[in-house]
């Protein structure tokens, strides 16, 4: 690799940890402020899961097609697009919070899904040539990014909300913010190569075989613990606690700030561990806390022990994710189907687990709603040996 060369991708670099950034940024500006929803638009929980769930059509809709857009226009262009759609949508929620129109949200909330789901595969896929540039493991500090953006987000939400700040007002300046950004920092992008070939690329990834391979499902099923795990911690948790602990709505943003920061950590620590006790152990020992950390949260009595279980929910649902997804790609010749698979099984699980959780909570109450997850968070702990690296390559 020539100077030039090692200049531009790590320019690359830099511009992608920006944009993963700048995406949980946008995540958590919503996320965190949930409560604020419910309350605007007199909501009960199952309907603000309903309202979830059309963020989660819009992604799932977006999510097959990003490879064909970014095929068309590039891992920047595509950013590009993603996130003014975002943008977009983020002012049109505000504008219908204003309103107190519940449609209007909807809609708005369907192309904030759509919007997200393109930046987020344009992303992943741009932090993956990166990566492959570098010859070096640096996925998990994009990952890593994302939530410390989330934290920055969360933290940014539990400040305006004891100031009295109104969601609209905030959404509006974040939708700003991503514009700026979403027009700037993609020109560092390298540009898009396609890997595909003749006995593995484009057309294996659209078969059906790895659909059929039992690794890689019971590899799908481990991360749609995680990812629920995850999911599941990102929209209930500030909600959770405002409701179960009875406390305010900035108090609850902040649990999410707890919950995010101990993703964040994780992530960054995540390589030298997985390096040094291995895939599985690591995997099951996320698990376990995850399961433990819920628990605690859930049955606390006080904000100390609960902010102990999320901070442990939180390490929990950092590395399963991350983990699914080299486990997936562990057969180089059959990586990008299995990898499909695998993060389609997870993205259904992300977006659809959380709005089934809000039609629970109408009967239990979100608090103890989040507890239906640690079915499978012990499934996902009992099947983790799947994700042993494979010995032949």
């Amino acid at each position: 690799m020539t100077l030039t060369q090692s200049i531009n991708v790590r320019a690359a670099a830099v511009a992608t940890f920006l944009v993963f950034g700048m995406n949980g940024l946008v995540f958590a500006s919503w996320a965190a402020r949930i409560p604020a929803v419910t309350e605007t638009l007199h909501l009960t929980s199952g309907q603000m899961g309903t309202l979830l769930l059309c963020t989660a059509v819009g992604s799932l809709l977006a999510l097959p097609s990003a490879g064909r857009v970014i095929g068309r226009i590039g891992t920047a262009n595509t950013v590009r697009l993603g996130g003014m759609v975002a943008a977009a949508a983020g002012a049109g929620i505000a504008f219908s919070l204003m309103a107190e129109s519940v449609p209007g949200t909807a809609v708005a909330l369907f192309f904030f899904g759509v919007g997200v789901g393109l930046w987020d595969v344009a992303q992943n896929i741009e932090g993956a040539d990166v990566e492959h540039r570098l010859r070096r493991t640096i996925m998990p500090q994009f990952h890593a990014a994302f939530s410390g953006g989330a934290f920055v987000g969360a933290l940014i939400g539990a400040g305006l909300s004891g100031m009295g700040v109104g969601l609209p007002e905030h959404l509006l300046v974040i939708a700003g913010v991503v514009v700026l950004l979403a027009l700037t920092a993609p020109r560092y992008f390298l540009p898009h190569e396609s890997h595909d070939t003749a006995d593995g690329g484009a057309a294996a990834a659209k078969g059906p075989s790895a659909w059929r391979d039992s690794r890689t499902l019971l590899i799908g099923v481990v991360v749609l613990g995680a990812t629920l795990t995850e999911g599941a911690g990102n929209d209930w948790i500030a909600k959770a606690a405002v409701d179960g602990l009875e406390t305010s709505e900035s108090t609850g943003a902040l649990f999410f700030a707890l919950f995010v920061l101990a993703m964040t950590v994780m992530r960054f620590l995540g390589g030298m561990v997985i390096d040094k006790f291995g895939r599985v152990a690591v995997l099951r020992a996320s698990m376990a806390a995850a399961a433990l950390g819920l628990a605690l949260f859930v049955f606390a009595g006080n904000l100390v022990l609960a902010g102990i279980g999320a901070a442990l929910w939180g390490v929990g649902a950092a590395l399963a994710f991350p983990m699914g997804m080299s486990a997936a790609a562990d057969d180089p010749k059959h990586a990008a189907a299995r990898v499909s698979v695998v993060s389609t099984i997870g993205y259904v699980a992300f977006l659809s687990g959380p709005p089934l959780l809000g039609y629970l909570g109408d009967h239990t109450g979100i608090h103890l709603a989040l507890l239906a997850i640690g079915a499978p968070i012990l499934l996902a702990l009992w099947l983790a040996g799947a994700a042993k690296p494979l010995t032949t390559k």
